[in-house]
């Protein structure tokens, strides 16, 4: 029943927004964007069942209205196309040429994080001991006072 409603709720979005460019014309309005924050992750991420999903890629104007936020506000992304994925898939190797790489780097940057927090709160500290060359203790050399 909750996938039917889904479908419905979509369905209904769909011939709400029509052939427009956002749902009240040509410029988005405050419903473009609760409709598009919970259309784009619907349509960009890798779900377990896509049944939802794939009745959204089916709705060609309501994939082109999300895939046009996303080129028009977020150029750095690459945004993805609204046809049908490949029956075949891509091989594990193929979907992130990169994966390893931003598997280390974010590894690298949390580590580097937490030790700058543990530095700056105190947590750990860095004090320079007493013990010279070859674990001798430094021969302190006492000023003479003149009097």
């Amino acid at each position: 029943q909750l996938y039917r409603e889904a479908r419905e709720c979509l369905t209904l979005l769909s011939q709400r927004l029509g052939s427009q460019k956002f749902f009240f014309g040509d410029s988005p309005a405050s419903l473009d964007a609760f409709v598009f924050s919970r259309l784009a992750p619907l349509l960009k991420a890798k779900l377990p069942n896509g049944k939802l999903q794939q009745h959204l890629k089916s709705l060609q104007n309501l994939c082109n209205y999300c895939t046009s936020i996303l080129s028009l506000y977020f150029p750095w992304d690459e945004g993805e196309s609204c046809l049908l994925p490949h029956p075949m898939g891509l091989g594990e190797g193929e979907e992130d040429p990169h994966k390893r790489r931003n598997q280390v780097l974010s590894l690298l940057v949390g580590l580097v994080a937490m030790l700058g927090y543990a530095f700056l709160s105190g947590i750990i500290s860095i004090q320079r001991g007493g013990v010279g060359p070859a674990g001798r203790q430094p021969i302190a050399m006492e000023e003479e006072e003149e009097e």
